[in-house]
C-alpha cells in the first residue's frame, strides 16, 4: 500500500502563506491529519485473526507503522464480542488484574523443560530445542478472556488471564491516526481527505502570531471550510458506501 507524504500538499498551501518555512507547513499538515483522523474515525484497520497464548495477557497491536490506535470498534474471541473497558473500569471489575504466567518466575517456568542452565550440551540438546512444559501455577485463576482494555497507544490487556482450555482466536477492528513522527499516510486516505488537510493546515498557519503571512479573517474562512469538510467525512465514514432501502412503519395507536 503506497504512502503519500504530507509534504506533497505544500505546493497547494504555499500560495496562501508566502514565506512560511516548509517544515512548518508540513507540521501543520501532520497536526491536521491527526486531528482529522480523531474526529472522523476515517482510517480503519482490521487485524488478521491471531491466537492468544495461554498465560499471556499483554499484547501489542499489529498495526501499520507510524500509527496509533485511536478507537477500538470491535474485539472478539472465537467470534464472541469482548467487553471493551476503560482502564478505570477494568481495574474496578478485575481488581486482581493479571500477571504474565500468573507471576510465576521464569526459572520456575522453565524448570521442567530440561533446557535452562544445563551443564552438558550434546548434539541432541543443542539442536533439538526446549520443550516448554507450563506448570499449573502459571495459569492460576486463568479462564476464557472476557474483556480488553488499552494500556498504551501500542498495547492492550486481555482480562482475565487466558487459560489453555481452548484455542482462543482474537480479532480486532479499530480506527487509526498518524503518530507525531509520521511523514505521511496511505495514498487512498490522503486523497480522500486532502481538502480537510488543506483547510485545517491553513487555519493553523494563518493565526500564528507575528508572522508576515498571518491573516485572521482568512483563517476564519478556512476554519469554517475545515469544519464543513471534516463533518462531511465523518458522516461518510459512518455510512460507508453502502446504500440500503428505507422503510417506514406506522406505530399502532394505544
Amino acid at each position: 500500500m503506497a504512502d503519500r507524504a504530507f509534504s506533497s500538499l505544500i505546493p497547494r498551501i504555499n500560495s496562501s502563506v508566502p514565506g512560511c518555512p516548509q517544515p512548518l507547513m508540513e507540521q501543520a499538515i501532520r497536526n491536521t491529519a491527526i486531528r482529522s483522523c480523531e474526529r472522523t474515525l476515517f482510517w480503519r484497520h482490521a487485524e488478521p485473526t491471531a491466537i492468544v497464548s495461554p498465560g499471556v495477557h499483554e499484547y501489542f497491536y499489529r498495526k501499520p507503522q507510524n500509527t496509533d490506535v485511536h478507537v477500538v470498534f470491535e474485539a472478539t474471541i472465537n467470534d464472541s464480542p469482548l467487553e471493551r473497558l476503560t482502564l478505570e473500569q477494568a481495574l474496578h471489575k478485575y481488581p486482581q488484574w493479571a500477571d504474565l504466567y500468573a507471576g510465576v518466575p521464569y526459572e520456575e517456568l522453565w524448570a521442567g523443560s530440561g533446557a535452562l542452565n544445563e551443564a552438558g550440551y550434546n548434539e541432541q540438546g543443542l539442536n533439538a530445542g526446549a520443550v516448554f512444559q507450563m506448570p499449573e501455577a502459571a495459569l492460576d485463576g486463568a479462564s476464557e478472556p472476557r474483556a480488553m482494555t488499552q494500556l498504551t497507544p501500542d498495547q492492550y490487556i486481555l482480562l482475565p488471564l487466558p487459560d489453555d482450555d481452548d484455542t482462543y482466536r482474537l480479532r480486532l477492528v479499530y480506527a487509526l491516526k498518524p503518530k507525531r513522527t509520521a511523514d505521511g499516510m496511505p495514498q487512498y486516505l490522503f486523497d480522500e481527505i486532502e481538502d480537510v488537510l488543506f483547510h485545517g493546515a491553513l487555519q493553523e498557519l494563518l493565526v500564528l502570531p507575528n508572522e508576515a503571512w498571518g491573516d485572521r479573517e482568512l483563517a476564519s474562512y478556512h476554519a469554517k471550510q475545515y469544519l464543513s469538510h471534516v463533518t462531511e467525512r465523518r458522516a461518510r465514514a459512518n455510512l460507508g458506501n453502502m446504500r440500503g432501502t428505507m422503510a417506514v412503519q406506522m406505530r399502532p395507536f394505544v
